[in-house]
């Protein structure tokens, strides 16, 4: 049978939902479905989901796409998952999760990692002989904020210690979906690395250190075994093949984070080529062919999702949620005035009214913060709003805003980036659901001085880089043919007339933060 004659079924478990999608293993997109699923968010500094309605939206969505009846069912010969990061979901012994997902947002478990990791000698309140260990083993430490992993674990263990003692593995979201499909439990060498509990120092030989282990207070046999990344997990399940009329030989791809799929899928995989991601949360990130590690802005070079490389990971926490929120909660928020039913078109319009509006909105300023923040900057205190509004200041000028907002929260990162790397980029792809908006790709062409290649069907680049990914440990490709499989649409020149208003204005924008963050570490402390 012909390469061109076989599939790949992706799925992509976003935060708001996720979307399933068809690929030829040569990686053309064939189909798409989405399914919305609910975030809950309890007091303290909770983010949480239901495993359950994440399988029935999986399983909507999936059954949706195969019913357009767009190829064979029996040319899928592969399924490849992709997820939300940092999160937990804790299993029983046949895969069953014992309560809803904690997600990557959650930061529940911060006092329980100044606990483990305080000390005499402390750097950034990590006691400093800690730090160096954790450091040179993972590339990384635990966040303060406690939105990792090793943080919901002990979350959990100390405020919810009967579901920690019936845990039998903890997953990450996108090894729990691996379950699902395979009645396999294992997490790969690059979903298990912000657990902060293995020795990535070897990139082809990734492993638990019992010494991190001991200190972090885990049990380690609540860890999942690891495989490489990349690697095939096992066969799809007989009754989910049948229930969603596939072949029972198909075979499922050990899955990777986003952030790892959306790097392959962005086309940017060469060492240095960088791309930016504008989804819910933002990152701007590159492959590296070294272990490197910058502490004071919240990045390292972690395992990626192409075997035996590194992948510079950072993330910064709202992005184009910043304008959903503008759209749910200020523009057409439905309470007791009146504006009107949310259309459907709302982020169209809000291109359309960002056009309107002059570079730098009149000098307002919006600060994307709107949940805590992790890079270039990890503090879970801080908050956003609109700063420098006057009576002249319109809803138009609210909306370029947040745009340009989220584009100076880019800018600073970049700055970190390049440092990191040791060289400039030179262009940078942009992907996402941000990346659909003409609009915002030349607002961050400006902002951040740099051509913006806007790829083509942005939307589709986690499914897009899982179903590469897919392609390459099935045979199908090569890694380093994968960028010539993904087409750019469109490419953004810095505009020089906007140069002096946007330097100035994210001159501001840091300094928001540099003046405030004591107000705001005031304002939001948990106790």
């Amino acid at each position: 049978m012909p390469a061109n004659d076989q599939y790949i079924l992706a799925i992509d478990l976003g935060t708001s939902g996720p979307k399933v999608a068809l690929f030829s293993v040569n990686g053309d997109m064939v189909g798409s479905e989405f399914e919305e699923t609910r975030l809950s968010l309890p007091p303290g500094g909770g983010a949480e989901q239901s495993t359950d309605d994440w399988w029935e939206a999986i399983d909507t969505a999936v059954k949706r796409l195969l019913g357009r009846n767009l190829i064979p069912a029996g040319e899928i010969v592969g399924i490849a998952c992709t997820s939300q990061w940092s999160g937990t979901v804790p299993v029983d012994a046949q895969g069953c999760a014992l309560m809803n997902a904690i997600i990557w947002m959650d930061s529940r478990g911060a006092a329980q990692i100044s606990r483990i990791l305080g000390g005499p000698l402390k750097v950034q309140g990590y006691a400093l002989g800690k730090l160096i260990k954790w450091i040179n083993l993972t590339g990384g430490i635990p966040g303060n904020a406690g939105k990792d992993p090793i943080a919901h674990i002990l979350y959990l263990k100390h405020t919810h210690p009967e579901i920690y003692q019936q845990t039998y593995k903890f997953l990450e979201p996108v090894d729990y979906l691996g379950c699902r499909l395979t009645g396999e439990i294992a997490a790969s060498f690059e979903s298990i690395t912000v657990h902060w509990l293995t020795d990535n120092r070897d990139i082809n030989n990734v492993r638990y250190d019992t010494g991190l282990v001991r200190l972090s207070t885990i049990d380690p046999a609540k860890l999942p075994d690891l495989k490489p990344a990349n690697s095939i997990l096992g066969i799809l399940q007989a009754d989910v093949a049948r229930e969603w009329g596939l072949r029972e030989d198909v075979k499922v791809v050990i899955g990777s984070p986003d952030i790892h799929s959306a790097a392959v899928g962005s086309g940017a995989v060469r060492d240095f080529e960088s791309h930016l991601y504008i989804g819910t949360s933002s990152w701007l990130t590159c492959h590296v062919p070294f272990k490197k590690t910058d502490l004071l802005h919240n990045m390292a070079a972690l395992p990626s999702g192409i075997p035996g490389r590194y992948l510079l990971t950072n993330e910064q926490e709202c992005a184009g949620v910043c304008l959903q929120y503008l759209r749910d909660n200020i523009v057409f928020h439905q309470d007791g005035l009146p504006t009107g039913e949310k259309p459907k078109n709302a982020y169209q319009l809000f291109d359309q009214t960002a056009e309107r509006v002059p570079a730098g909105s009149d000098k307002l300023i919006f600060t994307p913060w709107l949940y805590g923040e992790r890079t270039p900057i990890d503090d879970h205190t801080v908050r956003g709003g609109f700063f420098n509004q006057s009576l002249k200041t319109t809803r138009d000028h609210m909306v370029r805003s947040v745009f340009e907002g989220v584009a100076y929260n880019s800018r600073w990162l970049l700055k970190y980036v390049e440092q990191f790397i040791k060289r400039r980029v030179d262009a940078i792809n942009m992907v996402g659901g941000g990346a659909k908006s003409n609009i915002w790709c030349q607002i961050h062409a400006d902002i951040l001085d740099r051509p913006i290649r806007q790829v083509r069907d942005p939307i589709e680049v986690n499914v897009r880089g899982a179903a590469l990914l897919a392609s390459a440990a099935l045979g199908y490709l090569h890694y380093d043919e994968i960028g010539s499989h993904v087409p750019i649409a469109n490419t953004y020149l810095p505009n020089p007339d906007h140069r002096k208003i946007y330097d100035e204005l994210f001159d501001e924008f840091t300094a928001i933060y540099e003046n405030n963050r004591k107000t705001y570490a005031r304002l939001n402390r948990t106790h």
